[in-house]
């Protein structure tokens, strides 16, 4: 994508070429936001610069706003094809994994990378598409209700609705919220220990009562078809099952989505990604193992914000 972002840049100058690579990362991160797919995001920020690079300049006032719109509008196109082919999805399906940064120091990043989390991301799948971009639009990257009614073709009172009955949700489900980084890498270390020991004693101690495991191969590698839950059902399949899946594999701590997580890599290659969700008291509720190969070779050294 880069590649050809760069070829049709030549028919823009410098001012019009660097607007755009200033909203670069916040429509890509918006788009992930709203697609669950790095791969898909990343189409709909390339259609986005495509149809700016074909616009009439005279008539964009404010070209951040304009950007925007063509991008939520072109991911409203891709989430209902998505959609669809979800239908015929093998076993569960979990957004691509993403490499991010967290800036332990500002309490506003950490709230922004709260949203990246992928309990977070689920729980938007279950909002309607444009009441999703609605509320990514005005809680996540702080628009005014009248612009994103604008960008959504709807009138205001409908979108101030949306929004509130989404925030609604997420309230309820209680997956917005930031971990310290101490208690993650307490639960990392003991889902480690599990794993390549056997020893489920302090995972145990960190997993909620209702703890779920979800395992995403998408019909392509072994995978479980359906998601665990319990705390003894998931102990027996991490200090049993994966034990033998994933000898030899060489562990990579980093950060995925907003939090800590884990590579698990074989002959320079990942083969498998590990997130994982917490609730206010800092236990797990969530284990989130992606396996599916299409959602990993995405991983790579860009950042969302």
């Amino acid at each position: 994508m880069g590649r050809t972002m760069r070829q049709n840049s030549d028919s823009l100058n410098r001012e019009e070429t660097e607007v755009f690579e200033e909203a670069r990362p916040r429509l890509l991160g918006l788009a992930y936001r709203i697609l669950g797919s790095r791969a898909d995001a990343e189409d709909a920020v390339q259609d986005s610069f495509l149809k700016w690079v074909r616009a009439e300049r005279g008539e964009i006032e404010n070209p951040a706003s304009w950007l925007t719109t063509v991008c939520v509008r072109r991911c409203l196109d891709l989430q209902r094809s998505a959609q669809r082919s979800r239908v015929n999805y093998v076993g569960a399906w979990l957004p691509e994994a993403v490499q991010t940064s967290v800036e332990h120091e500002a309490e506003a990043r950490m709230d922004l990378s709260a949203s990246l989390t992928t309990a977070f991301l689920l729980m938007l799948e279950r909002l309607k598409p444009k009441e999703r971009a609605a509320y990514l639009l005005h809680d996540i990257f702080e628009m005014p209700y009248a612009e994103i009614a604008g960008m959504l073709e709807i009138n205001e009172s409908t979108c101030r609705k949306w929004v509130s009955r989404a925030k609604t949700h997420i309230e309820q489900a209680k997956v917005r919220h930031a971990t310290p980084l101490e208690q993650q890498d307490q639960l990392l270390a003991a889902f480690r220990a599990a794993v390549e020991e056997g020893t489920t004693a302090r995972l145990a101690e960190l997993l909620s009562s209702d703890v779920r495991l979800s395992t995403d191969g998408g019909g392509k590698v072994v995978a479980l078809r359906e998601t665990l839950q319990g705390v003894e059902p998931v102990l027996r399949f991490v200090s049993q099952g994966l034990s033998r899946y994933w000898i030899g594999f060489e562990w990579v701590v980093t950060e995925l989505n907003g939090g800590r997580g884990i590579l698990l890599r074989q002959d320079g290659a990942t083969v498998a990604a590990v997130s994982f969700s917490f609730d206010e008291a800092g236990k797990a509720t969530g284990i989130f193992i992606l396996r599916n190969p299409d959602k990993l070779a995405h991983l790579g050294p860009a950042v969302l914000q």
